[in-house]
């Protein structure tokens, strides 16, 4: 079985790789207000970001990548697909998502915040036909996402340096390691899809993300990779401190404004 989710979460991270920086400054724009901070990180740029340079190498490949294959697809899909339909498959992949919100959610010792993952999927998956309708949120239990590189800041794991990977974005060293645990180690919904239709099913999933993401690239001002660099970094922040907020020391950064609103 790890076999399979090895295979699965290689070729997934094929396709995350393609989705570029937008895709992680979607996840950082679409929700929540950010702006705490990690500790590990120093005030000054280089502190945080010591691998700038090469960080905006990579930046400047991973956006000719989104804007000559990924971002025209998730265009069109915008154009063809019906409102209620894109909103029935954003729904569909959020669900699958809950198994591993409660297995984190257990793991930094947040008993409601796994209920309230147990009660998603279960009201979703039986009431939302299969996940294609959030009737969970009707009844007043919004998504708490929690991920592995969660778990970890939450028992004290530093970031490490902020980095650009290749094809997928933002992340540091222990997001990444999160993601991988996630994907590999954890239960996952993903695991009882059957080949070829896993395939099939990511790669909808991350044309679907990157379509909803496309109103999120009017909030990019100023410096391109400065903005997406303190925008990543303020939404894990918020993540990992469950909203709580401390002295921001990115919000005069380059003078830009990161106070980030849900859209």
């Amino acid at each position: 079985m790890k076999q399979i989710a090895l295979r699965h979460t290689v070729f997934f991270l094929f396709l995350a790789l393609i989705a570029g920086p937008k895709n992680a400054l979607a996840q950082s724009v679409q929700a929540e207000t950010a702006s705490g901070y990690d500790s590990s990180y120093g005030d000054n740029t280089s502190d945080r970001d010591p691998y700038e340079g090469w960080n905006r190498e990579v930046y400047g490949f991973n956006r000719t990548i989104d804007d000559w294959f990924l971002r025209p697809v998730a265009k069109a899909y915008r154009a063809v697909m019906p409102g209620v339909a894109d909103r029935a498959v954003t729904n569909f992949f959020n669900n699958l998502t809950e198994l591993r919100n409660f297995a984190n959610s257990v793991f930094q010792l947040k008993p409601e915040s796994a209920v309230v993952a147990t009660g998603r999927f279960t009201y979703n998956t039986i009431f939302g036909l299969g996940g294609l309708f959030d009737v969970a949120t009707a009844f007043d239990l919004p998504e708490r996402p929690e991920d592995f590189g969660q778990s970890l800041g939450y028992w004290g794991v530093n970031s490490g340096p902020y980095l650009m990977l290749p094809f997928m974005g933002p992340s540091n060293p222990r997001d990444l390691g999160g993601f991988l645990t996630d994907s590999l180690v954890l239960p996952s919904a993903w695991d009882e899809v059957e080949e070829p239709e896993v395939y099939f099913a990511r790669a909808l999933q991350i044309v679907d993300k990157r379509a909803d993401l496309i109103p999120a690239e009017g909030f990019i001002s100023g410096d391109e990779y400065t903005f997406v660099r303190n925008a990543y970094l303020q939404r894990r922040e918020f993540l990992i401190n469950d909203g709580r907020t401390v002295n921001d020391p990115f919000a005069s950064d380059d003078d830009e404004d990161l106070m980030l609103e849900d859209f």
